[in-house]
């Protein structure tokens, strides 16, 4: 009983240092939705960091929004990220459905949302350095133009 007692506590102790683990000075930028813009925390302005997608160690994110008036068109047709684990946020405020899907070089897909409107939605995926698509796998949307370039580095 007191090897369970002991490991629950562990688990307690481990579960703890997870929650508290986000916060505080780390280092994040999240590539905004309104044309590719990047912010800037002031860590990374001092220390030269690159402010695209995340800082080294942390999951990035991704932003992806699709046009709210309802046109096949995503709102910016390129993002960045950093290497790792990444979450792509997509957002879709018109009733116009969409999903965004990530594809690598060989066009394989490897991760993407669920098809929504009107809504948003996340999805985990990861990520090696170099060029990948993201774009709307509803039939016709992606060949419409609904698709962008996603550089991880």
């Amino acid at each position: 009983m007191k090897k369970f007692a002991a490991l629950f506590a562990l688990v307690l102790a481990a579960l703890a240092l997870v929650a508290c683990g986000g916060g505080g000075s780390s280092s994040t930028s999240e590539e905004t939705s309104s044309g590719g813009q990047t912010e800037t925390t002031q860590e990374e302005k001092e220390g030269g960091k690159e402010a695209e997608g995340g800082s080294a160690g942390s999951a990035s994110a991704v932003d992806v929004e699709a046009d709210p008036s309802g046109n096949l068109a995503f709102t910016s047709d390129t993002a960045t990220a950093k290497a790792g684990k990444a979450t792509i946020n997509f957002t879709n405020e018109s009733p116009v459905p969409h999903d965004v899907k990530i594809e690598n070089e060989n066009g394989e897909e490897i991760g993407g949302t669920e098809v929504i409107q009107e809504g948003s939605d996340s999805a985990e995926v990861e990520l090696e350095p170099g060029t990948y698509t993201y774009y709307c796998s509803i039939p016709g949307h992606r060949q419409a133009g609904m698709e962008g370039t996603l550089t991880v580095k």
